[in-house]
């Protein structure tokens, strides 16, 4: 057996035989007289182990300085020897928790007339480890009689628990401090248009209203047909978007990151009415005039297949087609894109969804844009890029001050959030939008 192999033993033998032994066998003045002579007496057992034990490991590590290999008798002996040293330290640190229990006993007594009487509530009270195992004497006896073999098995009858009185006062909560928020619509129709800017309060947008095209074949020293053209000027204005909340100046100063979540959903909720007003503006007071407020509704071709949701949709690229526009992408409300994913044939197979890919939602060709802001049952089509644009007069701007009524004598803070812009419908006809109610 190599030396490598013995030392875990000469370790273990090295740090017994360095065990302070007269520390632990020094009783406090107060202690129960039985206990530390039981004490004095396991502990003079454990040293004499203790020295059988490095005796035994110095054997063994001259027998393979020797022979190169320990005798089975030498395993078998420290074997023994290292379980009787394991239990028997077990046993006298279960006695010396006994003697330091015992001296805060007059402690406990007063703590359990606090709680309520000697009972210390329905679990009675909570004793210290050395306290608990004051009834198990016999048993620790019983054990070093025997010559500290076998197993000896000690029962706590009153462990400390997560009660109050017990360790339940020691138990901490952990705590999430980053606010979970309401989740917030992905806001899509910005995107779909084209955006620009303006330093103005509206934009004029010159709008072709006639074309009276007579161009024909002239025969030479003809006279050439006349053709008329018009346009109109028309004004866009630069509405405003905006809104206010209050906040006191000792929460904005306490919460650190009050101010940041305040922000961002006064953001958002900026966001989120612009996106309302770009797709469903009525266009009266304040409001813009949306998408559909300003798209040619849907007539069904003559003799063309309108008996489904796709039948339709294709049936509103034809309308847009034949206006000299084409359609790029369809706007939809979740529950109608479903359906239509949904669609089966005769064999139950899906004709447009897979269940098992990943794709873009797409439709003839189109982009679909899933979004709950429009209506269950509607739809829009179109190339929404060449149809509207929107000017970005001003960007989203917070602002806080605490001069605002009589905020500076209540210690209030307003924070107000607003964004100016104007929306060009360049080219209605270019967008259709209709229903998928079918008679």
């Amino acid at each position: 057996m190599s030396k490598r192999f013995l030392m875990p033993s000469i370790a273990l033998a090295t740090l017994s035989a360095a065990l302070p032994m007269g520390v632990m066998m020094l009783p406090r003045n107060d202690a129960d007289t039985q206990t530390v002579a039981l004490l004095k007496e396991v502990s003079a057992k454990l040293a004499d182990v203790s020295d059988k034990v490095k005796s035994t490991a110095e054997d063994a590590l001259k027998q393979a300085q020797k022979s190169g290999e320990v005798s089975a008798e030498t395993k078998e002996t420290a074997d023994k020897l290292l379980t009787s040293q394991s239990a028997m330290n077990k046993v006298v640190e279960a006695l010396k928790a006994q003697v330091e229990g015992l001296d805060s006993k007059t402690q406990d007594i007063a703590q359990q007339f606090a709680e309520g009487g000697a009972g210390g509530g329905q679990n009675g009270p909570v004793l210290s480890l050395g306290q608990a195992f004051a009834g198990e004497t016999d048993k620790i006896k019983a054990f070093v009689a025997n010559g500290h073999t076998g197993t000896m098995a000690v029962t706590i009858q009153n462990a400390i628990t997560t009660a109050a009185g017990s360790g339940g006062g020691l138990i901490g909560r952990h705590e999430e401090t980053m606010p979970i928020g309401i989740q917030r619509r992905r806001l899509l129709i910005r995107s779909l248009l084209t955006q620009g800017k303006t330093g103005k309060d509206g934009v004029y947008v010159r709008k072709q209203v006639l074309r009276d095209n007579q161009a024909a074949g002239t025969a030479e020293g003809g006279t050439s047909p006349a053709s008329a053209y018009g346009w109109d000027k028309e004004l866009t204005p630069v509405k405003k978007i905006t809104h206010v909340t209050n906040i006191s100046e000792e929460t904005m100063s306490d919460a650190d990151e009050l101010q940041t979540e305040i922000d961002s959903e006064m953001r958002y909720g900026l966001d989120l009415e612009e996106e309302n007003q770009l797709l469903a503006g009525d266009g009266l007071g304040e409001n813009h005039s949306g998408l559909l407020t300003e798209a040619p509704s849907f007539v069904a071709a003559a003799g063309l297949p309108n008996a489904t949701r796709i039948d339709r949709l294709r049936l509103g690229i034809l309308q847009i087609a034949l206006e000299d526009h084409i359609a790029s992408s369809f706007v939809l409300n979740p529950l109608d894109w479903a359906a239509i994913d949904l669609l089966k044939d005769t064999t139950g197979r899906y004709i447009f969804g897979n269940a098992f890919g990943q794709s873009s939602p797409s439709l003839w060709g189109k982009d679909v844009v899933e979004t709950s802001g429009m209506g269950a049952g509607e739809w829009l089509t179109g190339d929404l890029a060449l149809a509207a644009t929107i000017y970005d007069r001003q960007e989203t701007e917070v602002l806080i001050s605490s001069e605002h009524g009589t905020n500076f004598v209540e210690g209030m803070l307003t924070m107000k959030a607003q964004k100016r812009l104007a929306l060009a419908i360049k080219r209605a006809l270019a967008m259709c939008k209709g229903d998928f109610v079918f008679v």
